[in-house]
């Protein structure tokens, strides 16, 4: 009896993970948990599929899935790049990559065509839809990359063995979504029965040198692919693919003859305060961005609503087509996961970065938004003497919960949110010199750009710079904290005039 409640219980709270992760998917994350699972689940079932829960319900039923095994759900959600959501199955994103190799699931071949899919801009999506309007059926309303993918191998004009109707598109589309093709066909040629060597590794990095293929994995390639061992079975043996899809080119385009947009919201005036110093980072947050090439706009004094409302007018302006990338620095005070209005109410940064998606803002799909935070994240350090912070303390009743950095930061591509402070923490600023975390990003930027280095390193010298700083009581510190999904580094181009200051 003993027994039989604990398996209930193990039961239920498998249950229970599973509507929680189902919760925190939207629909294109159902879509392609769809799409990864055709080769494991009938086509006819998964067509009746409206949520998550009707997947993971077909998996269980296939064994797929279990209380005891959940390996394969973790491996999609790292498919789809929902890395946070894996905490509730006990993994991370480095032990799911460590097991791949002996329990992945998604064939290399369904993994080559959502990798496609993921690349696809809505440009190239039309573009691809013209050259094959001869193929497709007149009455087809086209949705997106993978109900195209999808339709092609129901007409049997896609499978793994055959993927020239992609070849011949994407020689015409783009040079970058061939190189992931052909990195597909090369690795069908490197198979390796793994039981005939004590050591994968070993066996696999002689079968390349034999081959005179590339070594994908060699360190001094690296930096520019990504290497992933996979497992597949085949006529009943069990064989090691290695396979690696090229990062399709090392950095972002930004060598277009507009940067892009970039907003500096700047809040000093609240009802109960000032943010003295703020103004000191403004002018040299548009200083520099000014001098790395972009447009910028700065708005003074904005109550929740004009914020709200801000980002809905930025999302629909059409010149972000002609731009290479957008820029939002927000300076004001904060609590977790979202900044104050000069009213001194709350705006979730979510719902603020929510409205530059590529579903909401097509015109920057593909191209990677930036936003700079300047404010505080909690209340956990008292005002120092001559260093104050970015704290607000109205009445917080309204708050319910807090949000965790990466819960702020969308799932989808592109993305990086760079926060003064970490979680639950304040930030400090000089009344007359501005606040640490934008004095040291704007310094590191002047120095670093002219270097070649990409954001991600630069971000690094930043957080080392503000670690390093203590108040005048020489008892507070703070540490920055950026969050992202960039797919590419991101590398201003070396401005030709010399930095402002």
């Amino acid at each position: 009896y003993c027994s039989s409640n604990m398996e209930d219980d193990v039961s239920l709270k498998f249950r229970q993970q599973l509507f929680l992760i189902s919760e925190n998917l939207v629909t294109e994350d159902v879509a392609a948990l769809k799409f990864l699972c055709t080769d494991l689940l009938h086509l006819r079932k998964l067509e009746g599929v409206k949520s998550a829960l009707d997947i993971f319900k077909l998996l269980m039923a296939l064994e797929y899935l279990n209380a005891e095994d959940t390996f394969l759900l973790a491996e999609l959600l790292y498919r789809i790049k929902c890395h946070s959501l894996l905490e509730k199955l006990g993994y991370t994103k480095e032990k799911v990559q460590e097991r791949l190799h002996d329990k992945g699931r998604v064939s290399p071949y369904r993994q080559m065509l959502y990798e496609l899919s993921e690349n696809i801009t809505n440009e190239m999506l039309k573009d691809i839809i013209f050259l094959l309007q001869n193929r497709l059926p007149k009455r087809w309303i086209t949705l997106s990359a993978l109900d195209l993918l999808t339709l092609l191998e129901k007409q049997g004009l896609l499978n793994k063995d055959n993927v020239q109707i992609l070849e011949d598109v994407c020689v015409t589309v783009s040079p970058d979504l061939l190189e992931i093709i052909e990195c597909y066909k090369k690795a069908k040629v490197l198979c390796y029965n793994i039981f005939s060597s004590p050591d994968v590794w070993t066996a696999v990095a002689k079968l390349l040198k034999e081959l005179g293929a590339l070594p994908s994995f060699c360190s001094t390639k690296i930096p520019k692919r990504r290497c992933v061992l996979l497992s597949s079975e085949q006529e009943g043996t069990a064989v090691a693919f290695f396979f690696s899809f090229p990062q399709n080119v090392t950095s972002y385009k930004m060598d277009g003859p507009h940067r892009g947009f970039c907003l500096i919201i700047n809040n000093v005036n609240f009802l109960n305060s000032q943010r003295k110093g703020s103004c000191k980072d403004a002018e040299q947050l548009e200083r520099v961005f000014t001098w790395l090439g972009l447009d910028v706009r700065t708005y003074t004094d904005l109550t929740s609503e004009d914020i709200r409302s801000l980002m809905q007018t930025w999302q629909h302006v059409q010149d972000h087509k002609d731009r290479n990338c957008f820029i939002c620095c927000i300076l004001s005070h904060g609590q977790s996961g979202a900044i104050y209005g000069t009213d001194e109410k709350l705006v979730l940064i979510r719902t603020l970065m929510s409205h530059f998606s590529a579903k909401q803002c097509p015109q920057l799909a593909a191209k990677p938004k930036l936003f700079f935070i300047q404010a505080c994240q909690g209340n956990k350090v008292q005002h120092p003497v001559y260093v104050d912070t970015d704290a607000q303390t109205p009445d917080l009743s309204s708050m319910q919960e807090s949000f965790s950095l990466f819960e702020s930061i969308p799932e989808e591509a592109d993305f990086l949110l760079s926060m003064a402070t970490v979680d639950g923490y304040v930030s400090f600023r000089h009344i007359k010199e501005g606040t640490w975390y934008i004095q040291a990003l704007c310094s590191k930027l002047q120095l670093l750009v002219p270097r070649g280095e990409d954001i991600l390193s630069i971000l690094t010298q930043v957080n080392e710079d503000v670690a390093r700083r203590v108040s005048p009581s020489g008892t507070k510190k703070q540490m920055p904290q950026p969050a992202y999904t960039l797919r590419r580094k991101l590398i201003f181009p070396i401005p030709t005039a010399p930095p402002p200051s």
